[in-house]
């Protein structure tokens, strides 16, 4: 946090001059990722969704034993993202508020070593979530 004091400083005099064109909005997301992730506006995410949280439990067990994210996904999802559950690029206010929350706050990783979020549950079910990318 300290590191960006000093830039918050020259963010806030900038911002003060073009009087919110749009870098208050850039300084709040980074304000709120705390040196963590760089703010990005899109992602390359993919999900395992299971209706029941048993089976949602079950596919996040397979994966902690070392089974690749993406042949998990096209054996328990439940939804058209059964193409390894890819949803391909996905950017802020395309997904609902849980589950893009999530999504934002994950490090990229591969299918092969996943970092994946915990259990999410949307109106649609429990979600097992994982970013390849971010920009």
């Amino acid at each position: 946090m300290a590191k960006k004091a000093s830039s918050g400083t020259a963010d806030k005099k900038a911002s003060d001059k073009k009087a919110g064109k749009g870098d208050a909005k850039a300084g709040e997301s980074v304000d709120k990722k705390a040196g963590a992730l760089k703010a990005a506006t899109s992602v390359n995410v993919r999900h395992i969704l299971c209706e029941k949280q048993s089976k949602a439990l079950e596919a996040l067990q397979k994966i902690q034993e070392g089974q690749r994210f993406d042949k998990v996904a096209q054996e328990y999802s439940e939804d058209k993202a059964k193409a390894g559950g890819s949803l391909g690029w996905q950017v802020r206010g395309a997904m609902v508020g849980a589950f893009q929350d999530a999504a934002f706050a994950l490090q990229p990783s591969t299918a092969d070593k996943p970092i994946l979020s915990p259990l999410v549950k949307t109106q649609f079910g429990y979600h097992i979530i994982m970013v390849e990318g971010r920009k």
